[in-house]
């Protein structure tokens, strides 16, 4: 399965030129790997407004099937992407962002300082990943299987959602 995906860095100082963007850089390539075609990578600073904007645009007009953003995840005062995020989806996907921290929390206590947010707007999946290169390929490494599947069910490609998902009794 093909898909198209933006790739939304949240950073003051790569949005001034002061530091290069290499989580981007994993992401992209993380992305090809996984058979999607990067259609735009962006580089915003940790504004609210700013960052808002370019989610809205990347999923309305540009109609990515997946926003991938980096950085702005954390406690620091200016880590607003879950805020700018949680502003423009329409539903959440908390096991996303729940299979991320687990997977981090395997590899460090740090991982549960993460506030990273996943939901969809119209039938863009938006996903937080963490700001560093080493954190995002282990986000991305622990949701991959599970994206294709999100990305079909957001395009109305899936019509039996029951099998394997929420089987409880047999009636």
């Amino acid at each position: 399965m093909s898909f198209k995906v933006a790739i939304l860095t949240a950073s003051d100082r790569s949005a001034r030129g002061e530091r290069e963007d290499l989580s981007g850089k994993v992401i992209e390539e993380i992305v090809k790997e996984m058979g999607g075609r990067v259609f735009e990578k962006i580089v915003v600073s940790d504004d609210l407004q700013e960052l808002q904007s370019a989610l809205i645009r990347l999923a309305d007009e540009v109609g990515v099937d997946l926003v991938l953003t980096t950085g702005g995840t954390g406690l620091a005062p200016r880590d607003l992407t879950p805020e700018s995020t949680r502003a423009v989806i329409e539903k959440e996907v908390p096991g996303i962002a729940e299979a991320m921290r687990a997977a981090g929390l395997k590899k460090t206590p740090h991982a549960m300082l993460s506030r990273a947010l996943c939901g969809v707007r119209g039938q863009t999946l938006i996903i937080n990943l963490p700001g560093s290169p080493k954190a995002v390929k282990e986000n991305l490494e622990a949701i991959s299987a599970a994206l294709p599947h999100a990305l079909e069910l957001l395009k109305g490609k899936v019509t039996d959602c029951a099998e394997g998902a929420g089987r409880g009794s047999k009636e």
